[in-house]
């Protein structure tokens, strides 16, 4: 089998400073994802459709946000040639990041009656904010991996060490919160969002020094800009993205993927404390498990996609295992059951997680081989456009089956139909739309290893 030809040229300290970038996004993601909706309906007691309504604007504003600031921040400023395209964006949106997160957290008024109207907005409006410093983050992060870290063993040992670092940062984000807050207590999440910033705030300074670009990245970037003579505009960016297949079937099933995420992520605290009868403590031993999952797989999931050389396969496998140990939940009301399907969950999970940068870079490279250009900041605002689709599949799937179901906001208990409804948002729903999207991948998606190496030869070749 043929091997790529270039050497790792990166150490393996820039590589995990680097990392920490996902260290900070993981554990913000995580968090938002597993508490927000969960504080303003369980907690607060907002009508959930209230709640719906915001996600879903807020998804929106974020699916728009996300293609025009990886547009706007793909062409050279005054600062390029000195501070890289990437480098001083990812400053601009990580070090306020975290503190948009507390904002959250902080509501001027606990009424969900009389206030529901005020509620509604400031959710909306912090949920935006924070979606801006972290497309601006996340956009130029992710588009900095494929110029970054060129040959494709460098992209699967920087994924590996990238997966590791934002394993500890979901661990954080997860399990420390629910030891700080306390169910009916509404300061104490105002006070975790506090403690989350600051943690959110160190890990991003960490990160700093591996998310400068390197002078030879910098020049073939600014040489590729005086060789195009036409710039694209957005909407014919738009039009030549969407017009590749591999781009096309990977999106369908990242977005289901990301709504898999969101809407079991968002149902633990659900099920924790409806159908477990249980205190917040409890969840943390579900996140846990699952995180543990990850670690103990990810070095194998390394090991096997070199092994392998087939990007492809190695997502289709792992998938498969996190889509296996999705359904189980839908029936177990058992804790140490719970906890022990999360834990082979996070098997699968550990191999998916760590194939979307090699998989999302090899589209970017196929892109840059058939338009002659290197837009990674449009593709990736693509991408985050995509998954954010999962943030709206999470806030309907909650208000239609908790409407369905009967679940009573702020109650203390639930009937069992209520229950039900719970362990069919946590479990059997996300699990068919994964398998949508694995099925999809599996006959649609076209970038076999060979045509990957050969991109790769060519890139080289094109001097981009």
């Amino acid at each position: 089998m043929e091997t790529d030809e270039i050497q790792i040229e990166h150490s393996k300290f820039g590589m995990v400073s680097y990392g920490f970038n996902s260290f900070s996004r993981e554990l913000l993601r995580i968090a938002f994802t597993s508490f927000g909706f969960f504080f303003y309906e369980s907690e607060l007691g907002l009508n959930v459709w209230l709640i719906g309504l915001s996600y879903t604007l807020f998804a929106i504003y974020n699916m728009f946000n996300d293609p025009i600031i990886g547009y706007l921040t793909n062409r050279p400023f005054r600062f390029t040639k000195k501070w890289g395209r990437r480098f001083p964006w990812i400053l601009i949106g990580g070090l306020p990041w975290g503190f948009t997160y507390m904002l959250i957290f902080m509501p001027p008024t606990y009424d969900a009656e009389s206030g529901a109207w005020i509620l509604f907005f400031w959710l909306l409006f912090t949920t935006c904010l924070f979606d801006t410093f972290h497309s601006l983050l996340m956009v130029n992060f992710q588009s900095l991996f494929p110029d970054k870290f060129r040959s494709i063993q460098e992209r699967r040992t920087a994924s590996g060490i990238y997966i590791m670092i934002g394993v500890i940062g979901v661990a954080i984000g997860a399990i420390l919160p629910p030891l700080i807050f306390t169910y009916g207590d509404l300061p104490s999440f105002a006070f975790q969002g506090f403690i989350v910033a600051i943690i959110t705030f160190i890990g991003f300074a960490v990160a700093i020094p591996g998310s400068r670009e390197d002078r030879e990245t910098i020049e073939l970037y600014l040489s590729s800009q005086e060789k195009e003579r036409e710039k694209s505009s957005f909407f014919k960016s738009l039009k030549i993205a969407l017009k590749q297949s591999p781009f096309i079937i990977f999106m369908v099933l990242f977005t289901l993927y990301q709504s898999l995420v969101e809407i079991m992520q968002a149902s633990v605290h659900y099920t924790v404390k409806y159908s477990l009868g249980m205190e917040e403590e409890a969840a943390t031993l579900v996140f846990a498990a699952f995180l543990i999952g990850v670690l103990i797989s990810t070095p194998f999931w390394t090991r096997y996609s070199r092994k392998v050389q087939d990007n492809k396969k190695v997502m289709i496998i792992s998938a498969l295992i996190l889509a296996a140990f999705t359904l189980p939940i839908t029936f177990l009301r058992n804790y140490w059951a719970i906890v022990s399907d999360m834990l082979l969950w996070g098997l699968g999970m550990g191999g998916f997680w760590l194939m979307i940068f090699p998989v999302s870079s090899d589209i970017i490279d196929n892109s840059v081989v058939l338009t002659k250009k290197r837009e990674e900041g449009v593709y990736t605002g693509f991408q985050q456009f995509f998954g954010r689709i999962g943030i709206i599949v999470q806030a309907l799937t909650f208000a239609i089956v908790h409407e369905l179901t009967g679940f009573v906001e702020e109650s203390a208990t639930q009937t069992e139909l209520a229950i039900w409804g719970i362990h069919f948002h946590q479990s059997l729903i996300p699990f068919i739309l994964l398998m949508i999207g694995i099925i999809v991948f599996w006959l649609k998606y076209d970038l076999t290893a060979e045509k990957v190496r050969e991109n790769s030869r060519k890139i080289k070749e094109l001097g981009l």
